[in-house]
């Protein structure tokens, strides 16, 4: 099994600690090709089209713009790349409005502009504005300054907040990029947007977009890594990473989301410190890794973190699970936590995320079949079970009557022998017991320390960054299994999502997709989408 740990930085089993400033300044080989391999793994990235789209409008820009050997900033027509104000939530587009309205300049930055660009939902607008953020207060009556060394104006829209920054506050952030070199021919405006861009964190995300006058400006070659499919940081990565490890995280979530693939610069970084992401506050990874997880990219998000050597760090018991499987870093083929969590994918997506409980509760049951397997029987009717509010009797007839068959994974094993009514109940309330127990050690910071034990060529970590209140809600999930049906929250009935409860972490719908992602993970629908006989959804 030791082959699974090969990459850099995974020599001994010592505590992590962070790595020494090693600025990677040595010249590397970039591959300039377009990185469609990994989207398969990952996600469609965009439409064929879309992305004939970007090339067109940067070709247009580099025949109009004269010759240089430094890379030539841009404008680019947002119609040209396919942009729509309608493409815009309407929250944003009211602040907006109202700012514009009192004659300052708006501009959106950041993800959404990429994320506009390859025709994919943002998770949230960002606004930037030439207002101060006093007077951004005094426009909109629901507004709170929040953040004291960078301070930001959460505007409330229509039960939506809005965050908007001020090019006036925003400047001091970072102190001034050294890195890049200014370009000659900006005016005081495109100066003061290019500083902004170059105090971003990637490329990709220092785009800036003007709704009104119907343009994008690039001042960083953030298109031409889009069109690359690249991930890439504006300063040297040794360097941004220790000035904010959370770039690390934030990285791997970008690359899992959109299918991007990682400079070399990035990846030897993220590598070498890897282990300092365990300088941050534990409430920021637990942020930073439901965004992960929660918004329709948690597959691709392990896969990655697997892969760097970071997954050993945060998830030190799923990283054990991987090399008893054999998974290899750069292993394409799958498992049945990457089914549970590529099924969990199906069901979310950035502007419709779950709620943390949910892929906290699936990694929690997986760990538990993997500790003592199943019979698909005694899975399916905890699911059904899970569903239907602790309805036991019902979930059991319900589960032996399934004739699907089912998926072939070492966490489920097939009774030689038929079960009695009571057998298979007795197993299901002790995988509940079961899952219960697996969540008590997901907080155990002793337990997760000895995770890796086995493999003394891992790093060690002893990370526990889920709360014990999110672990005891969690915990509701499956206490209607062991205490037979509930009179509290009412069973899903419907098979449609209300996918604002599901954000909200509502009982009754984390259980009810819970139970679907379960099926789905166990009885695979066949080649029409459909179940050979009963779906707990339908019930």
């Amino acid at each position: 099994m030791a082959m699974a740990f090969s990459a850099p930085g995974l020599a001994r089993r010592i505590p992590c600690t962070r790595s020494p400033l090693l600025f990677c300044f040595r010249k590397a080989r970039f591959q300039s090709s377009v990185a469609i391999g990994f989207a398969a793994e990952s996600g469609i990235l965009c439409k064929e089209e879309d992305k004939d789209c970007i090339s067109f409008a940067l070709r247009r820009k580099e025949i109009e713009q004269t010759d240089s050997s430094i890379p030539q900033w841009k404008t680019l027509s947002s119609e040209d790349l396919g942009i729509d104000t309608s493409m815009i939530s309407k929250p944003t587009r009211l602040v907006l409005n109202g700012l514009r309205k009192q004659g300052y300049e708006v501009y959106l930055v950041g993800g959404c502009v990429r994320d506009l660009i390859l025709r994919r939902i943002p998770k949230d607008f960002d606004i930037i504005t030439s207002a101060q953020l006093k007077e951004v207060r005094k426009i909109f009556t629901r507004c709170l300054l929040v953040g004291k060394r960078f301070p930001i104006c959460h505007v409330r829209v229509l039960d939506t907040i809005v965050e908007v920054s001020s090019f006036s506050t925003s400047g001091r952030r970072n102190g001034f990029n050294n890195y890049i070199t200014k370009p000659s021919n900006l005016n005081e405006p495109d100066y003061i947007r290019w500083k902004n861009c170059s105090q971003r964190d990637f490329t990709i995300n220092s785009l800036m977009y003007d709704p009104y006058k119907k343009v994008v400006y690039d001042y960083l070659g953030a298109m031409e890594d889009i069109r690359k499919s690249k991930v890439r940081t504006i300063k040297p990565a040794n360097l941004s990473f220790t000035e904010d490890c959370a770039r690390i995280l934030r990285a791997v979530r970008i690359a899992a989301r959109l299918g991007f693939r990682f400079t070399r610069d990035i990846a030897l970084s993220i590598k070498e410190l890897s282990c300092s992401v365990l300088e941050l506050d534990k409430g920021r990874i637990l942020m930073e890794m439901n965004y992960m997880l929660a918004f329709g990219s948690a597959e691709a998000s392990l896969r990655l973190l697997w892969r760097f050597g970071l997954l050993e760090i945060l998830l030190p018991i799923q990283a054990s699970y991987f090399v008893s499987q054999g998974f290899r870093r750069r292993d394409a083929s799958s498992n049945m936590l990457l089914i549970l969590l590529s099924n969990l994918d199906k069901f979310v997506a950035p502007n419709r995320p779950c709620h943390s409980s949910l892929w906290i509760a699936l990694l929690a049951f997986h760990k538990a079949l993997v500790d003592q397997p199943q019979d698909p029987v005694v899975v399916a009717a905890f699911g059904l079970a899970v569903h239907s509010g602790g309805s036991l009797y019902e979930a059991i007839e319900l589960a032996q009557n399934i004739s699907q068959p089912h998926a072939s994974f070492h966490e489920i094993v097939e009774s030689n022998h038929k079960e009695s009514d009571y057998s298979l109940m007795e197993q299901v309330v002790d995988l509940a017991v079961s899952v219960n127990v697996v969540l008590c050690k997901m907080t155990d910071n002793q337990y997760v320390s000895q995770a890796m034990i086995k493999y003394p060529q891992a790093p060690w970590s002893d990370l526990v960054f889920i709360p014990q209140a999110l672990s005891m809600r969690v915990c509701k999930i499956f206490e209607c299994v062991r205490r037979g049906n509930e009179r509290g929250p009412v069973p899903k009935r419907s098979r449609t999502i209300d996918h604002d409860s599901l954000a909200m972490g509502n009982l009754s719908e984390v259980r009810h997709v819970f139970a679907r992602i379960v099926f789905d993970t166990v009885y695979p629908r066949n080649q029409n989408g459909q179940f050979s006989n009963v779906e707990p959804t339908e019930r």
